[in-house]
Parts: C-alpha cells; sequence; structure tokens
C-alpha cells in the first residue's frame, strides 16, 4: 500500500494508543507513537510532515499544553484533540487557540480517518510550500532568473558565458519572458560597470532619431562605459534603424568628422519578440547586433517553473504592499501549472499581484481552450511535477506517493519533458 505519510499518536493509555496506531496504519499512515506530551515534543520539529492525534488529560504534558508548545514550535502543524464528554468546552477553547480538530470519545473509527485525512492533505500542501519557497529562495539569491527546468538552466549557463565578453547580442523572447531581466543580468556580471541604458524603439519618432537621440550629450552617449539595450529592435523606423547601423559599426556620435565625433565604449544588446521578426530589421544592423543570440523560453515551455515563480512573486508581492504572505492551494498550483500564459513570466508576476491585494480568488473560470486529452496531460504533468518538487527530486519518494511503478513514472517523465534531476537542491 501506497504510504499516506506520517502520523504521530498521543496517548498514556497503552491499549488506546495501539488501538489508535493500528487503526491509521491500517489506513495507509506510517505511525509514530508517544505517551505523552512530554516525549511526542522531544520527537518534533518543524520538519515533521503528518498531523498529531493526541489525548488531552495525560500526566505531565498533557495535551492541551502539548497544544501549545506545538504551535509555538510551528503553528501550521495540525494538532487533532481526543476528548471525553467532559473536556468538550476545554476542547473548543483549544480550537480557538489553534487546535486542528476535537473528536468526542467514543468515535467512529471513518471519523477519525477523515479527520486524520484532511489534517495531513493540509500539511502535505503547507510542506511542500515551504520546500517551494525555499528553492525560489535559493534560485533567487544565485541569480533573479528564477527556474529549474532545463530550459531555463541553460539561458542561466548561456548568460553566464557571455557576461565577461564585449560581444553584442540579440534576445529574442516573446513579450513577458524576461529579456530585458536577461540584458540587466549580462550588464550586472559584466565588466561594463556603468549606466544601463534603455531604449524602447516603439516609441522613438522619425524627428528623435534625426536629432537628439544620436547627439553627443544624448542619451545613447549615457551608456558609455555600460550597455545599451535597444528593446524591441523590429519596431524601429527606417531612418532609425539606418542610424543605429552606423553607430554600432563605428561607435561614434555627432559630427560627420571622425576626428571631432564622440566615442562611445558599450555593449549593445538588441531584442526582438518572434524570429519573423528578424525580416523587418535592415540586413546591415542586423549583422551588427547579432553576432550571438540568446533565445528565452515561453512559460508554457518550462511549466515546472509555474510552483517556483508564483510563490516568489507572491512573496515579492506581499513585501512590495505591507501584506501576509500567503501561499498557493493545490488547487491554485494545478490551475496555474496548466494554463497556456500567453503573456508569460509578467503575466503570473501580474496575478501574483492580485492574489496579494484580494483582487484574485478563483482561477481557470471559463478556461475550455484545451481538449480532454491535452487537460488530461497538462493535469498528469501537474501532478508529476508538484510530487517531485515536494520529494525533492526523489523518483523512489514520487513513485510511492503517486503510487505507480517506477517503469511507468519514467514513462511518463519522458513523454512530458521532466527531468527529476531539476528538482534536487544538490
Amino acid at each position: 500500500m501506497t504510504s499516506r505519510g506520517p502520523v504521530m499518536v498521543v496517548d498514556d493509555d497503552a491499549d488506546l494508543r495501539a488501538s489508535l496506531s493500528q487503526m491509521l496504519t491500517l489506513a495507509g499512515y506510517e505511525v509514530s507513537e508517544a505517551r505523552d506530551g512530554a516525549e511526542a515534543l522531544r520527537a518534533l520539529s518543524r520538519e515533521f510532515a503528518g498531523p498529531i492525534v493526541s489525548d488531552i488529560r495525560m500526566p505531565g504534558v498533557d495535551g492541551i499544553e502539548l497544544l501549545e508548545a506545538v504551535c509555538d514550535m510551528d503553528p501550521e502543524l495540525p494538532v487533532i484533540l481526543l476528548t471525553g464528554h467532559g473536556d468538550v468546552a476545554m476542547a473548543v477553547d483549544a480550537l480557538k487557540s489553534g487546535a486542528w480538530d476535537f473528536l468526542t470519545k467514543p468515535f467512529d473509527p471513518h471519523e477519525l480517518e477523515g479527520a486524520v485525512s484532511r489534517a495531513a492533505d493540509k500539511r502535505r500542501l503547507v510542506m511542500e510550500n515551504r520546500q517551494l519557497k525555499a528553492m525560489a529562495g535559493k534560485g533567487a539569491r544565485t541569480s533573479p532568473i528564477i527556474g529549474h527546468s532545463a530550459a531555463i538552466e541553460q539561458v542561466r549557463q548561456t548568460l553566464a558565458a557571455l557576461a565577461p565578453t564585449p560581444i553584442d547580442l540579440l534576445i529574442e523572447g516573446e513579450s513577458g519572458t524576461g529579456k530585458e531581466l536577461a540584458a540587466r543580468v549580462l550588464h550586472h556580471d559584466s565588466r561594463n560597470s556603468r549606466r544601463f541604458v534603455v531604449l524602447p524603439c516603439a516609441g522613438i519618432t522619425e524627428a528623435m532619431a534625426q536629432d537628439r537621440l544620436f547627439a553627443p550629450d544624448g542619451p545613447i552617449a549615457d551608456a558609455q562605459g555600460g550597455t545599451l539595450f535597444i528593446d524591441d529592435l523590429h519596431r524601429a523606423g527606417p531612418l532609425l534603424q539606418s542610424r543605429l547601423a552606423e553607430f554600432a559599426e563605428t561607435r561614434q556620435l555627432g559630427t560627420l568628422d571622425r576626428d571631432q565625433a564622440l566615442n562611445v565604449a558599450c555593449r549593445v544588446i538588441t531584442t526582438v519578440a518572434h524570429r519573423d521578426d528578424l525580416a523587418k530589421i535592415d540586413p546591415a544592423l542586423l549583422y551588427r547586433v547579432s553576432s550571438m543570440r540568446v533565445t528565452l523560453p515561453p512559460l508554457r515551455e518550462r511549466r515546472e517553473d509555474i510552483p517556483l515563480l508564483l510563490t516568489h512573486f507572491l512573496g515579492e508581492a506581499a513585501q512590495k504592499h505591507g501584506r501576509e504572505p500567503i501561499q498557493p492551494n493545490r488547487s491554485t498550483l494545478d490551475w496555474a501549472t496548466g494554463h497556456r500564459w500567453p503573456g508569460n513570466v509578467r503575466e503570473l508576476e501580474n496575478l501574483a499581484e492580485r492574489m496579494i491585494l484580494g483582487l484574485e480568488t478563483s482561477f481557470g473560470v471559463g478556461e475550455q481552450t484545451q481538449t480532454l486529452p491535452e487537460r488530461l496531460e497538462a493535469f498528469e504533468r501537474n501532478q508529476i511535477i508538484a510530487t517531485l518538487a515536494a520529494s525533492g527530486g526523489s523518483v523512489a519518494k514520487t513513485i510511492e506517493r503517486l503510487g505507480i511503478p517506477r517503469k511507468t513514472f519514467y514513462y511518463k517523465a519522458n513523454k512530458l519533458g521532466i527531468d527529476p534531476a531539476q528538482f534536487r537542491g544538490d
């Protein structure tokens, strides 16, 4: 039988303790026992992954004192109290103090199993979210580009290799995939430590391209010793493209007299949204700015990164707005990993902000754009990814939790493009 996770049973009555343990073991749980609250506390920590079932009346540290100590240790560790009829008022007060549930003796075994099942599901989600948050934090400390998918790891490696070089490059990626973020990573990790100047081609008029932009004291000159980021190059008009081609070739501004011109030593990073956009760029300009190219994957091609990204953005939004941080529940994660995300990472970031502000509470309403096989495949992928993340990339733990044979797991992982190694912390 597939394990349903750990449960601790705390009771000073050896017979009742053994009966509860047997009942929960038969239900599929890994049961540990303690004779009183003090023994339970010696065995517990914030890493305990299941609920606690405890009698209230015990010598020494009783159930109420155990609850208080557990709440101090970890308020999200669920405690189910068992009480006699005379202690119902005490148990109700305990609910207000943080108990998950209470059952009055004698209770129906199915009632106990139901309470434990709900508490175990809640604890499992808490532990998964903590691991996701820790993984997101680890990614944020090493790189602002969050994710553990093979696609995004390849992007990080490419940027790390290119950053120390002076090579100009072109970044291709759909809207919202993080092209400016990638450019800023290159700038930050390069030898060009001065200004990062953004040139949004869509907002540059012919008059600006003719005069101010290329003046010795204009915006491009500000990129001296730094990076000139030319966004949406395919949206530049003919005049702007012509003048950019000249600048990319000479790195000079101002007068036609080369001896009087201002030399601007900077790195040029350009972007386009799609490969088809390259046809809209003057070949002379494209040749000069695209000796090296980096392609950013859309979010739909790295769905395994979505739980990490959402958790990260929720934390950022909570800090930005001075709100309490929230953790995405299972239905939200399932919906998010199955959504198409036409706006990519930026759309996900905006969703997190709306969630923190209380403006987004329902997900997937009316989203029927996928066929049934596509939705089933997305569901399978979501479940495998979520379980791998919660298991730290352990295949053994994942197949145990999913209740599928190892051969089936590897078949599905290969079919769905999931690499378990991406979820390991080593």
